[in-house]
């Protein structure tokens, strides 16, 4: 990628679905536009209305779109749930180059044929994450291109997802005139900024607690190893202040995102707040602390869910901690609720750039920063995600090796 060019994420969440525009610029991302919008037809993390989804979806990129100017034409798009499973999977193949230097046709040949593995006729492949390359037996090479070798080998993990959810993501972006550049693990993504490497080789755990869901990756020797969601988040905080101050569930949200708090003893007694009740539509006044005795128990109740299937999947405590992000970790108190639940490290993650330095963000921002990364050695086979309104022509940017891996599934 070169300078100027423009990546779109695209996050479709529970409660908001965001656009975020990105420009690289001698090496490094900046953040130039944001579009969000309420979300519409989605529960749980899962589309249950297409047509809902596409009007969110559109809002979102309508958004962004006249912050920056330009029209948005193709997106990387995160995806998520639990239908996501992890593979390991090897790959061998023989260096094609007379002069036995590994080039870029070699490091695509073996990375297809470690995708060469048997799957069920309802699961398809999403993406592949090489873990090392091997040149003659010589391992622990992060990029063998320019190597001399006879023998290229790549152990690599396979990200594979059910076809019904995956087929529906597309659908909702492409009925939205967009294209998709590529699928994303928001998981793998979020990691690029919320994680250290450090992090990720000791052995940490991120989780990205949202409106719907919760989605749990473990990270360990610098490689994603475990990944899960919860069908649990901030909504279940909203049902219950709004089953306990008998009010609706849109002035439940209100309250809980304007005096939340996760933790009794930094709740204050003396900030108060009114509520309509159902029923008979009489305001009654409560009081902060009173809202903190409902929210800390379901609060427990999440970060006790996470640590047991932690310990479920990986069977023994994180080296590394917990790192938290997502729009439910804002709620104050939440890091002291979650270090006495989990009795471990806890630390909140949120991207570093102006406009979006809210842990909500951390998904959209990844995506970005994952496609820059990933895909950065592949930069001659690219063609423009947005084109200007001004008829300017467009310039070339989106990554043809990913459209025609995504030719094979759609």
């Amino acid at each position: 990628m070169s300078n100027g060019d423009i990546i779109v994420s695209l996050d479709i969440g529970t409660s908001k679905v965001r656009a975020i525009i990105g420009e690289l610029n001698n090496g490094a991302v900046n953040i130039i536009g944001v579009g969000s919008s309420d979300s519409i037809g989605i529960r749980k993390g899962a589309i249950v209305d297409i047509d809902q989804t596409v009007q969110s979806i559109r809002k979102a990129i309508d958004h962004a779109e006249r912050m920056v100017g330009i029209q948005i034409s193709d997106v990387y798009v995160g995806i998520s749930g639990n239908h996501i499973a992890l593979q390991a999977s090897h790959g061998v193949v023989a260096v094609s180059n007379e002069d036995r230097e590994i080039g870029d046709e070699d490091v695509e040949r073996v990375l297809q044929a470690a995708k060469v593995i048997a799957l069920p006729p309802e699961r398809e492949i999403i993406g592949i994450v090489p873990k090392q390359y091997l040149v003659d037996g010589l391992d622990d090479i992060h990029d063998p291109r320019g190597m001399i070798g006879v023998r290229l080998e790549v152990e690599a993990t396979i990200i594979t997802g059910s076809k019904t959810p995956v087929h529906n993501l597309i659908r909702c972006v492409e009925k939205s005139d967009l294209h998709i550049s590529g699928l994303v693990l928001t998981s793998l993504a979020s990691s690029q900024l919320a994680l250290s490497k450090d992090e990720k080789i000791l052995g940490t755990v991120l989780v990205d607690i949202g409106a719907g869901a919760t989605t749990i990756a473990i990270f360990e020797q610098d490689n994603l190893t475990f990944t899960t969601t919860l069908p649990i988040g901030g909504d279940f905080i909203t049902n219950d202040i709004s089953i306990g101050l008998r009010t609706e569930k849109e002035i439940a949200e209100k309250i809980k995102l304007k005096y939340g708090c996760a933790l009794i003893d930094q709740a204050d007694e003396n900030t108060t707040f009114s509520a309509n009740r159902i029923g008979n539509h009489e305001e009654k006044e409560f009081n902060q602390l009173e809202l903190a005795h409902i929210i800390e128990p379901r609060v427990q109740e999440i970060f006790q869910l996470i640590h047991n299937e932690v310990r479920r999947l990986k069977g023994k405590e994180p080296a590394g901690g917990y790192v938290l992000t997502g729009g439910a970790v804002l709620m104050p108190g939440m890091i002291n609720v979650a270090e006495e639940t989990l009795n471990m490290p806890v630390r909140i993650a949120e991207p570093d750039f102006i406009g979006v330095r809210d842990a909500s963000y951390t998904n959209g921002v990844g995506i970005i920063l994952h496609s820059t990364n990933y895909y950065k050695w592949n930069s001659n086979n690219q063609s423009s995600t947005v084109t200007n309104q001004a008829s300017k022509p467009a310039k070339k940017n989106v990554i043809q090796r990913v459209k025609d891996f995504f030719k094979e599934f759609i």
